[in-house]
C-alpha cells in the first residue's frame, strides 16, 4: 500500500512539473507612442485632457516563449487603438475603443491565432473591439540597449514609432514627471520622447502623426503562458 502511495506522488509530482513546464513564461521587449504627453508637468498635463491622448500605436517584440502552447520566438504584433477620450486619465472613461492588430508576416497560421490571444491578453479593453486584422513585416530596433531610449518599430508603412532618451529642454517646464503609466503591464518600463509615431491604415477612421512629444514609452515584459 506504502509502495501505490509513493507511486501516485510521484506521478502527481511529474505532472505538475510538466504542467508548469508547459505554461512557462513569455518574454520581450515593448514600445508604444501617444498623441499626448505621458513625461509631463502636471498643469500641461491637464491641458490635453479630453483633447488629444485618446490614440496609441503599440507593439510587442516577443524574445522568447510561447502562447496556448505555440511557440512565439522572435515575432512581433502591433496594436492600433483608438480610444473615446484620453488613455489614462483617471477621471474619465476612455471606453469604448477600438483597435487594429498588425500581425508578424512571418508567423504561420497557428502563430497568428497566438499573437491575437497574446494580445487581447496584454492590452485588455483597449482591444476588446478589433475591427481590422492586418499582416505586415514587424521589425524592431533597440540598438542594443534598452536603456538608451532608442527604439525603432515598424510594421510596414502602416505604423512606425521612434523614440530617443529624454533631454534636458525635452520638458516645457522643469517640474515634469510620469504622469501617466504604460497602456499594458511590464516587468520594466521608462518614458522616452517620440520622434516618429504614426498610423497609416485602415479601420480607425483616422490616421495620424504625433511627433516630437515626450509620448512614449519602452520597456520590458514577462508574463505567464497561457
Amino acid at each position: 500500500m506504502k509502495k501505490v502511495w509513493f507511486t501516485l506522488m510521484a506521478i502527481a509530482l511529474f505532472l505538475g512539473a510538466a504542467t508548469l513546464g508547459l505554461a512557462g513564461e513569455i518574454r520581450g521587449n515593448y514600445v508604444e507612442a501617444r498623441n499626448a504627453d505621458v513625461w509631463v508637468a502636471h498643469c500641461f498635463a491637464n491641458s490635453e485632457v479630453g483633447l488629444v491622448g485618446d490614440l496609441a500605436v503599440m507593439a510587442w517584440q516577443i524574445e522568447q516563449g510561447s502562447w496556448n502552447n505555440v511557440t512565439l520566438d522572435g515575432l512581433g504584433v502591433v496594436a492600433v487603438v483608438r480610444a473615446k477620450s484620453t488613455l489614462g486619465d483617471p477621471y474619465h472613461n476612455p471606453y469604448p475603443a477600438k483597435a487594429v492588430l498588425i500581425l508578424d508576416e512571418r508567423a504561420n497560421m497557428e502563430q497568428r491565432l497566438a499573437l491575437q490571444s497574446f494580445v487581447k491578453k496584454m492590452a485588455g479593453d483597449l482591444v476588446q473591439t478589433v475591427v481590422r486584422v492586418d499582416t505586415a513585416p514587424v521589425t524592431f530596433d533597440f540598438n542594443g540597449n534598452l536603456h538608451a531610449g532608442k527604439v525603432q518599430m515598424a510594421a510596414g508603412q502602416v505604423a512606425r514609432i521612434e523614440t530617443r532618451a529624454i533631454m534636458d529642454g525635452d520638458a516645457v517646464c522643469h517640474n515634469a514627471f510620469t504622469y501617466y503609466p504604460p497602456l499594458t503591464k511590464l516587468d520594466h518600463a521608462m518614458p522616452a520622447r517620440t520622434v516618429e509615431n504614426r498610423f497609416a491604415g485602415d479601420g480607425l477612421n483616422v490616421v495620424w502623426s504625433s511627433p516630437n512629444k515626450n509620448s512614449a514609452f519602452l520597456g520590458s515584459f514577462v508574463t505567464e503562458s497561457e
